[in-house]
């Protein structure tokens, strides 16, 4: 095997094909990133570990066609550190020869037949706008749990119907809904799945930018996989097992009391406030008519406190929040206003997002948070 490719063409996909490599692999082959070279010029990367699997395909000088299986992490670093000059890689015994500028590398290879064969892309099922998968995916996956003894709530739902996606998620402490449209290639398709949130973080930022995302889903036939294709890189995962709690109904169908508050104002006036509250102590908001006072602190410890502007309709209401479940979820919205919906001080918040002071609250987002109960 030997070819030449660009530098920065060679470290943006290895970088991109060995992100997902597992830090302990269950297998030493699963380390590697398989190259192959092709005499048509083009030069493919992958990477799977059981249950990911990324793929990415370059243009390269191809002299001598062939695969080779190296370490993935240790080829990214080498490939992110060369020159910016055209990078020679030979294929010689069982070393491969990486060679840039003055720089050169010798790297081990790994055995290629022992490698597992990837899965294949699910066949198309539809497609969506890059910019708001990345959007809706980072505003829902703020309250999946990133605890792995409970994997089934480590995944958002993704429910299909027509030409509308809806995403959720929750830890138990907060959930997040966030509705799309995108362009299914059956306008009846519908379907239900759960995809890890860590995945599916990781595939919106790194093919987000690619204008349009393919999306190809496979259920019940065999292995469930769900994948992503954009730029010419593919990415599949296996879907999570199980059946996710009934989490919709949790959403208020009416809300006697709401404040309506500036998002900024609020997200700074509570990253100053929380600075005093000890790890897993509240910080308070107390809403009276024209303003909220958020406190946190008590008895000798430290304590803060600030007032700002707030637009009440109905009853006083006091509730406690996890001041960086409160930040999240705000700093999720992305609108100039937040709407906070109550029903009870002991019952979850809803938070929606406004454009202005006194417009309609958007339904797109919505994040939900349990309160903590509070003394007196």
């Amino acid at each position: 095997m030997k070819f030449r490719v660009e530098r920065d063409v060679l470290a943006d996909a290895v970088t991109w094909t060995a992100r997902t490599l597992p830090t302990r692999p269950p297998a030493p082959v699963l380390a590697g990133v398989r190259l192959e070279a092709d005499a048509s010029g083009t030069i493919g990367l992958s990477s799977f570990d059981y249950e990911v699997s990324a793929r990415s395909e370059i243009p390269a000088e191809v002299s001598e066609p062939g695969t080779v299986l190296v370490s993935g992490r240790l080829l990214a670093e080498i490939s992110r550190a060369l020159p910016a000059k055209p990078v020679d890689v030979v294929l010689e015994g069982n070393k491969v020869i990486v060679t840039c500028g003055a720089s050169r590398f010798t790297l081990l290879t790994m055995p290629v037949e022992e490698y597992p064969a990837l899965p294949a892309m699910p066949e198309l099922t539809g497609t969506v706008s890059g910019d708001e998968l990345t959007h809706a995916v980072a505003q829902v996956t703020v309250a999946a749990s990133r605890d792995d003894t409970l994997p089934l709530l480590t995944g958002v739902r993704v429910e299909i119907e027509g030409e509308r996606i809806t995403l959720l998620a929750t830890d138990r402490y907060r959930l997040a809904l966030r509705e799309l449209t995108w362009t299914p290639v059956t306008p009846s398709y519908s379907a239900v799945a759960l995809v890890r949130a860590r995945t599916l973080n990781d595939v919106a930022k790194s093919l987000g930018s690619s204008g349009l995302v393919n999306v190809g889903l496979s259920t019940g036939a065999g292995v469930d996989l769900i994948g992503f294709e954009a730029g010419g890189r593919h990415t599949t995962s296996q879907l999570v097992d199980g059946d996710y709690p009934a989490v919709r109904r949790l959403f208020p169908d009416e809300t006697p009391i709401h404040a309506v508050v500036p998002t900024a104002a609020l997200i700074d006036a509570a990253k100053r406030v929380s600075l005093v509250a000890e790890r897993n102590t509240p910080i308070r908001l107390s809403f009276t008519d024209g303003q909220v006072v958020l406190d946190a602190g008590q008895g000798d410890d430290a304590q803060a406190s600030e007032a700002l502007e707030a637009v009440l309709v109905g009853e006083e209401i006091s509730v406690a929040f996890n001041p960086q479940f409160l930040l999240d979820g705000l700093g999720a919205l992305g609108t100039d206003f937040v709407r906070l919906s109550f029903t009870h001080p002991n019952k979850p918040v809803e938070f929606t997002g406004q454009e202005s002071l006194d417009g309609e609250d958007s339904s797109v987002y919505r994040y939900l948070l349990v309160p903590i109960r509070f003394a007196g």
